[in-house]
């Protein structure tokens, strides 16, 4: 067993260590930079996924209506993952509707849609992609293994390639989206000039 579990440590230790790579780093920076400006423009971001990107949809959404590591004023994020629209949707128009309904619900030009999907294959996930490109919403995507269906079709996306199983993947989405909330909290909220700098970037 304990070789399993070395085994498994260094597995977690590899996935991290792909927040390293350049292509990473970028899409780490411009993501900030991104959020960043829809929260300065009046903007919110509207994250989904299934299961346990689900769950990192819910925790990213509540480290900005709360607070991450600086008490600072509430940012408005929703993760689509209210039960009474989930099963109403399902099961009045199919699972495949359940993000893009809430898509159409609470987006608008000037917010961010983000999908967490380790596949990009998810159905649902496809089709809420597509409708928030229709509304001109900017759109980013947490992906994983080849990037799936959802490769190409979103204004930034990153894939972590190299894991056969989600968890790995989840593990790498999840501290970058710690990385990138951090990031948004010193542009917002640290110096004049980091408010210069997202200006200057975009």
């Amino acid at each position: 067993m304990k070789q399993n579990i070395l085994k498994a440590v260094e597995d977690a230790i590899r996935a991290a260590s792909t927040l390293k790579e350049e292509s990473s780093l970028h899409f780490i920076q411009k993501a900030s930079l991104l959020i960043s400006s829809c929260f300065m423009k009046g903007g919110k971001l509207i994250i989904a996924g299934n299961g346990g990107s689900l769950c990192d949809a819910m925790h990213f959404a509540e480290e900005l209506t709360g607070q991450f590591r600086q008490k600072r004023k509430a940012l408005p994020a929703i993760a689509l993952s209210e039960p009474g629209h989930l099963t109403c949707t399902a099961n009045d128009m199919g699972y495949d509707s359940v993000f893009s309904r809430g898509v159409e619900a609470y987006g608008k030009p000037e917010d961010i849609f983000i999908a967490l999907t380790t596949s990009g294959n998810s159905p649902n996930l496809v089709k809420a992609i597509d409708r928030a490109n229709e509304m001109k919403l900017t759109t980013i995507s947490f992906l994983g293994k080849t990037g799936g269906k959802l490769k190409g079709k979103s204004s930034l996306e990153w894939i972590v390639e190299g894991f056969e199983t989600s968890d790995r993947i989840q593990e790498a989405h999840m501290a970058a989206i710690h990385i990138i909330i951090e990031m948004v909290e010193g542009n917002l909220f640290g110096s004049k000039k980091a408010l210069s700098e997202i200006h200057a970037t975009l």
